[in-house]
């Protein structure tokens, strides 16, 4: 079935999720002010008390520098570890310090598990055990201490040790404080110093072993990278002399000789173009008609210039003698033989220097294609070379990274020994530890501060668990966060509003007596929110119910009808709880004739129905003697009868009973115009509420909203938030009481 809310006049205060409601907690702490300030008191009693009880105890402190601008007197890398400038390895420096390993060192060097301050097992015997050696029982012998006890007990000296010493960086620079807390001054000191000085001796330990370690294990390292490096460049070689890749000055012979073969390649090119062109010239000379009389080649030999010179003296003397002499004289004769055998010989001596450039140039051809030919098997020869220089690269490669290999560890090797001996520490005690004059402990201050702060935390923490436990509801705002159904009211707890005085007025004649008051105001405030909530209407027939018994349900019923009948409203206080009978217990009525007379007897209205004199409202009570089984509020008579009742009356006020105990609410809400559902302020739990105000909902009634009764206005102004009860002082003298 739909449930039916009333929607309220004005939205609800809302705040939003994440923000701080600074109000909402200071309300919350005001609220619990008596519980924080109890709990903060004995928390700050006893933390005090336990804290300046303490015996006396003295600290001393020893400072160390991490001496970072210290120089390697080798200049050479350090092997050990060594105190880096940055501010995590300071505090790398102050963790070692701290550590086990450190603390069980200076138990042994102090032989502190001789003292009794660090080893309880070695105390003073008991009381008992002295009384018995006094008069002569010899003590029970010991059990033997067995190895785990003996771990144990020496573990809890180091926790001991660890506790008692403080170790911190001062601010932003290489000191390190040690500080240790005894209860002898003088041991104190010379513990701190104890731990200063092991710290440095540890430091140079470890320096020692990591460069004894690094040398034996570099000394052994570099065997093997010997043999390997001798195997790789033997390999190297092997590889050159069995492919042939055998070098001087950085090439191989067979680059050498191609590099030779071709410059010579380019030296007989260039004769064989040289002879060829000579030749090519002398037969172009001679195919153009010319008797090679002005060939070079010819013009440059010896024996044509002679015979040319032999050929010119014959001339002049045929010349001579053909001027003296007849063309038949015989030594004209003779010297024109003679010219014509000389010109015989000059052109034989022309053929055979031609011939002789022919035969040169077929020489230079020959030459060229000697050494090309060398050349071509040369560069074969080269190509099979590179081929193998792949593989020769590859041993070269991995010859040359196993001798970087060896060179690196033989240099570092020799650095470490060089080193060896030499160590240093990275820290050196600035000062001492002196023996402290005055105790550290008990520190009347901090533990008074110490004891403030718990009683605080303890304070507030018992705070936020009250209001974690708190299962009420307080103000209007958490009505309508945790229902989702508006705040009508809140009615008041009549003493509340008195300001400590004391009245001998019931709160139901109250409200008669004092109309002006503040308690009368709460529910003409009642009213007027349940009539501003209604469906287009002021409901006639309003059913007001609780959770639980105890909520106030039937004083605020009385309360409601009178005030409206104070106020001229024609009202009818029907008492609806068969059980308790809540209305005619209050008003203190005896009749004879009630509602269930009306209703299962036929009785007429009119007989039940008794007039309220104090304020003029009427009442429908029970008959205390009558009880019934029957479902009374589901018949028809009941309809019948709230019509009657809605023709009659202004204002019909329906006191029913509790919802979760009983079914008649649930039966009754929906034959009225609005169901009120009542809480009782931070006593009715939230949950009871949300199951009452879901089994309203699942009858189908129109619930006007829910208000709150027997409301401290006192304590709500004091930490109501989200309430307008928070506000009464402001306006608190504006009720007349």
């Amino acid at each position: 079935m739909e449930s039916r809310h009333a929607v309220p006049s004005g939205s609800p205060v809302s705040h939003d999720e994440g923000v701080l409601d600074l109000q909402r907690h200071i309300a919350t702490f005001r609220r619990h002010f008596w519980l924080m300030a109890g709990v903060g008191a004995v928390v700050f009693v006893l933390l005090a008390g336990f804290l300046l009880q303490r015996p006396a105890s003295y600290t001393a402190t020893a400072e160390i520098l991490l001496d970072s601008r210290k120089q390697n007197m080798l200049d050479v890398k350090q092997v050990g570890p060594g105190a880096a400038v940055d501010t995590s390895a300071v505090d790398t420096e102050v963790e070692v310090l701290k550590s086990r390993q450190l603390a069980d060192t200076v138990i042994t060097e102090k032989r502190l598990d001789l003292d009794p301050e660090f080893n309880g097992a070695i105390g003073k015997p008991s009381t008992k055990q002295s009384m018995l050696e006094k008069l002569g029982f010899a003590a029970k012998p010991q059990k033997p201490v067995e190895a785990a006890d003996k771990v144990k007990a020496r573990e809890r000296m180091v926790d001991d040790v660890l506790s008692r010493l403080t170790v911190e960086r001062s601010g932003g620079t290489y000191v390190i404080r040690i500080g240790f807390r005894a209860g002898d001054p003088v041991k104190a000191a010379a513990i701190a110093n104890a731990y200063a000085n092991a710290y440095l001796t540890q430091q140079l330990r470890v320096k020692l072993d990591a460069t004894q370690t690094a040398n034996q294990w570099l000394n052994s390292r570099l065997s093997g990278l010997r043999s390997q490096v001798e195997a790789a460049e033997a390999a190297v070689q092997r590889y050159k002399a069995e492919n042939g890749l055998l070098s001087a000055d950085g090439t191989t012979l067979t680059e050498q000789n191609i590099s030779t073969l071709n410059n010579q390649l380019a030296e007989v090119r260039a004769s064989q173009a040289e002879q060829e062109a000579r030749l090519n010239t002398a037969r172009r000379q001679l195919a153009s008609g010319s008797a090679g009389d002005d060939v070079g080649e010819a013009l440059n030999s010896p024996v044509i210039q002679q015979l040319r010179a032999q050929r010119a003296e014959v001339s002049r003397r045929v010349a001579d003698l053909s001027n003296r002499y007849g063309p038949r004289y015989p030594d004209l004769l003779k010297a024109q033989r003679e010219a014509a055998d000389l010109d015989g010989q000059i052109q034989s001596e022309i053929k055979r220097v031609i011939s002789n450039l022919s035969a040169q140039a077929d020489v230079a051809r020959q030459r060229t294609a000697s050494v090309e030919a060398s050349l071509n098997r040369t560069r074969g020869t080269l190509a099979a070379n590179n081929a193998a220089s792949v593989q020769l690269n590859e041993l070269e490669r991995n010859a040359e990274s196993v001798r970087t290999l060896y060179q690196s560890y033989l240099d570092r090797f020799k650095q470490t020994s060089t080193q060896q001996g030499v160590e240093q520490t990275d820290a050196r005690v600035i000062s001492p530890a002196r023996v402290p004059t005055s105790p550290s402990a008990p520190n009347v201050p901090k533990s008074l501060a110490l004891a403030i702060a718990a009683a605080l935390v303890a304070g507030v923490g018992s705070v936020f668990a009250a209001a974690a436990l708190e299962t009420g509801l307080s103000t209007s705002e958490e009505i309508e966060e945790a229902l989702d159904t508006p705040h009508l009211a809140s009615v008041p707890l009549l003493s509340s509003t008195l300001a400590g005085q004391r009245s001998s007025l019931a709160p139901i004649d109250y409200v008669v007596e004092k109309p002006l008051s503040a308690f009368a105001e709460s529910f003409r405030n009642l009213r007027a929110a349940i009539a501003a909530g209604g469906q287009g209407k002021a409901p006639k027939v309003v059913l007001f119910t609780s959770a639980l018994p105890g909520e106030g349900k039937t004083s605020t019923s009385i309360g409601i009808g009178r005030t409206a009948a104070m106020a001229g409203l024609r009202t009818i206080i029907v008492d609806c709880d068969l059980r308790r009978r809540g209305v005619t217990r209050a008003v203190d009525l005896k009749p004879q004739i009630g509602l269930l007379e009306v209703l299962l007897k036929g009785a007429p209205l009119a007989d039940a129905i008794v007039l309220d004199e104090k304020s003029g409202a009427y009442l429908l009570p029970l008959n205390r003697e009558t009880q019934t089984s029957r479902d009374v509020f589901n018949s028809p008579e009941m309809a019948t009868l709230l019509t009657q009742l809605r023709e009659r009356f202004d204002f019909v006020v329906l006191d029913g009973p509790p919802v979760l105990p009983v079914a008649d609410s649930r039966v009754l809400a929906p034959r009225t115009d609005a169901v009120v559902l009542l809480a009782r302020w931070r006593k009715t739990p939230k949950r009871a509420v949300q199951e009452a105000l879901r089994e309203i909902n699942a009858s189908g009634a129109y619930l006007a909203g829910a208000a709150l009764t027997q409301v401290d206005v006192v304590k709500q102004s004091r930490a109501g938030y989200g309430d307008a009860g928070y506000y009464y002082k402001a306006y608190s003298q504006y009720y007349l009481d």
